[in-house]
């Protein structure tokens, strides 16, 4: 039985709460990032009209696009969650909402230099490789103080946090302990930091370690649009 767009969100909502409750959390301090990548606009348009506001794409200029068409949609915060270049920090820097993927301090001072003034800084995540994995993006977990402290004192932008994309490995004691120190290195970021209040971890299949170790957001797609094209 197809199930719709709508009834598929209300699940992954109901999958946040039911966590959240199990490791005597509020719900209510875990937010959805519907991660809509690949996924028509019409996709987009019915999770909208369910009540979801908060939408991730991995890449620019289909992200872009997207939120270029979608402009009426007032409400819309756009997350990029994708690796970025750093000749594409211009556009992304004038059209998306939060940036995940601050994998160095390159990238974030070109996007300082792009934000518009006439918008809100530009809220940012420091991307951080927890696996050690080479063939991932992010700063390891010991550079994070370091350049958080940089990251700061840009002013067109707003630093909120921390993300990460754990290692793909179905070892729940494993990944649990790459959670673990994902929320150290986030606890101490906040107690450095007035901005930070964002751990961005877990996806489709860990939502409940991660919640169960301290996310505060996760980022949720093959199980609201369906297994991406």
């Amino acid at each position: 039985m197809n199930t719709t767009i709508a009834e598929r969100l209300n699940s992954a909502l109901e999958t946040i709460q039911d966590s959240a409750r199990s490791a005597n959390r509020q719900p209510n301090n875990i937010s959805l990032l519907a991660v809509s990548k690949t996924k028509p606009i019409t996709m987009i348009e019915q999770a909208y009209a369910a009540g979801q506001r908060l939408f991730g794409e991995n890449y620019v200029q289909e992200g872009v696009d997207k939120i270029q068409q979608l402009s009426s949609l007032e409400d819309i915060e756009w997350h990029l969650i994708g690796p970025l270049q750093s000749n594409k920090c211009k556009v992304v820097a004038r059209h998306f909402d939060w940036v995940q993927s601050v994998d160095r301090l390159k990238i974030a001072t070109r996007l300082n230099d792009n934000r518009p003034e006439d918008m809100p800084p530009l809220n940012v995540c420091l991307q951080v490789n927890i696996s050690g994995e080479t063939t991932k993006s992010g700063m390891l977990l010991e550079e994070l103080m370091t350049n958080a402290e940089q990251v700061s004192k840009l002013s067109r932008l707003h630093l909120r946090g921390i993300m990460a994309i754990p290692s793909n490995t179905d070892n729940e004691t494993a990944l649990a302990e790459e959670f673990r120190a994902l929320h150290a290195g986030f606890v101490e970021l906040k107690t450095r930091f007035n901005s930070v209040d964002t751990l961005s971890m877990g996806m489709s299949r860990d939502v409940a370690l991660a919640i169960a170790n301290g996310s505060t957001m996760v980022r949720v797609g093959t199980a609201i649009f369906g297994k991406r094209n």
